[in-house]
């Protein structure tokens, strides 16, 4: 077997340098040439994502107006239901002015029997004194 001669510094320099150019032919050459497969599957990859981009933001959308529907849907529930409140408190208020004025009606009416009544002993009392 033979001894390994590192050579020369020049000698190593200039081998250095070729291995050097090599190197960066190769990578130009690499970059300068344009796989159509990778091209494709780049594409792909880029439309795959904007696909599920635009799915997340349609389902953030739709949830956010689910969302307002819901609200609104609360809120108009609420209002029915403050709105039926008021018309039960009108309905209440209703009633107790209607009895009210009932029971004002029957002590009106009971006031005028009695009155009617004591007028009828007065007249049946002034009725006996004439006679005898």
């Amino acid at each position: 077997m033979k001894d390994y001669e590192p050579g020369s510094f020049a000698e190593r320099k200039n081998a250095s340098a070729t291995a050097k150019k090599l190197q960066l032919e190769k990578l130009k050459a690499k970059l300068t040439s344009v796989d159509p497969d990778k091209v494709a599957a780049r594409l792909a990859a880029e439309a795959a994502r904007e696909a599920r981009e635009a799915k997340r933001r349609a389902e953030r959308e739709a949830k956010i107006e689910a969302e307002r529907a819901a609200k609104a849907a609360r809120e108009a529930e609420e209002a029915a239901r403050r709105e039926a409140d008021r018309l039960a408190l009108l309905a209440q208020e209703a009633a107790r002015e209607a009895e009210a004025r009932l029971e004002a009606e029957q002590e009106e009416e009971l006031k005028a029997a009695q009155k009617a009544a004591r007028d009828a002993r007065y007249a049946a009392r002034k009725n006996r004194k004439r006679r005898g």
